[in-house]
């Protein structure tokens, strides 16, 4: 059990994160719908864990695009 005084020396990413999404959130959406919690949840920790791609974030965008499996049937007539 972590002591609530010792809460910022053992986790202190956690505080930053949970801050920074809430920020993201309000900034963005202004309004937080409990439906789309998730979504907006997925938004961030989609971008903060691509924060320092920076000139490769293209080229990766282009792996994951050709490494898609596309789960779509088509049916010509």
């Amino acid at each position: 059990m972590i002591r609530k005084e010792d809460i910022g020396k053992v986790l202190p990413w956690v505080h930053i994160a949970i801050s920074n999404a809430k920020r993201m959130i309000l900034n963005t959406f202004h309004d937080v719908k409990p439906e789309y919690l998730q979504s907006y949840l997925n938004e961030f920790c989609y971008t903060f864990n691509r924060r320092y791609f920076g000139e490769r974030q293209f080229d990766r965008l282009l792996v994951a695009g050709v490494a898609y499996k596309n789960e779509f049937r088509y049916h010509i007539r």
